[in-house]
């Protein structure tokens, strides 16, 4: 049975002014809760129940790592999730250090997307088209939100973050190629992609804010051919990836 005092200290994670205090955050459920032991990301204390022990013992006797074994109503009791039949992690945040496009490289930026699920997703499709940075705004949602980094599925093992001032910046960063999400501009699937730079996703409901605009040297749209209002950020970001992709390939 999970004490109190790990049981509070758990439940105070779901709060980001508690994450931040404590240098921690959580991770449930099966999938995401192996890829995080696959990786190299530090973990504090682990929360599993019988069943996911029994599927995964050879690899959780070699956790370096406080292991408890609990029940799935303490891992709902405590955690985020309606229903958790697995495990619960406490990892270790990272420290925000600075990123920036390598060689042969493109980088998601990210403008005030403040939906959690949003994020998770677009962290998500970063990871599968082999994006392996964000560069995100002091507005946009904590990225150690227990709903990001469920809706990751995993992903948040392999992206890395940096959040700072936008403008700031991209007025540092020079000559590089900054495209940005514009409901005017060079129709995606038109658009020669380089072989490096910055892709900018603007807030779901306003775009990409004035300040990080004047930075954009070449604005991209996604044309509509239906009748449908809008894009989900999280779709609009894969459409334009893909096209990215597809088009570098070709190259």
């Amino acid at each position: 049975m999970l004490s109190k005092s790990l049981s509070k200290y758990i439940q105070s994670l779901h709060q980001k002014k508690y994450r931040q205090e404590h240098g921690a955050f959580l991770v449930e459920g099966s999938i995401n809760v192996l890829e995080l032991l696959a990786s190299d990301h530090p973990v504090d204390v682990l929360l599993v129940t019988e069943s996911f022990y029994a599927e995964n013992a050879l690899m959780l006797d070699k956790q370096r790592v406080r292991l408890e074994m609990v029940s799935a109503d303490d891992l709902k009791r405590v955690g985020t999730l309606v229903t958790n039949e697995a495990a619960l992690a406490v990892a270790k945040t990272r420290e925000n250090r600075y990123l920036s496009a390598g060689p042969d490289e493109f980088v998601l930026m990210l403008d005030d997307i403040r939906d959690p699920g949003n994020l998770g997703t677009i962290i998500r499709i970063a990871d599968w088209y082999g994006i392996r940075k964000l560069i995100c705004s002091p507005t946009t949602a904590d990225v150690y939100n227990p709903k990001v980094i469920s809706a990751s599925k995993g992903s948040f093992t392999r992206v890395e973050w940096y959040y700072a001032p936008l403008g700031d910046y991209l007025k540092a960063l020079g000559d590089s190629a900054v495209y940005g999400a514009f409901l005017d501009g060079t129709d995606v699937h038109q658009q020669a992609f380089g072989t490096s730079g910055y892709l900018v996703m603007g807030n779901e409901a306003n775009g990409i804010g004035a300040e990080v605009e004047r930075f954009v040297n070449q604005r991209i749209t996604i044309p509509r051919y239906g009748l449908a209002e809008s894009l989900n950020v999280g779709i609009a970001t894969a459409v334009i990836c893909d096209n990215l992709r597809r088009i570098r390939s070709v190259k």
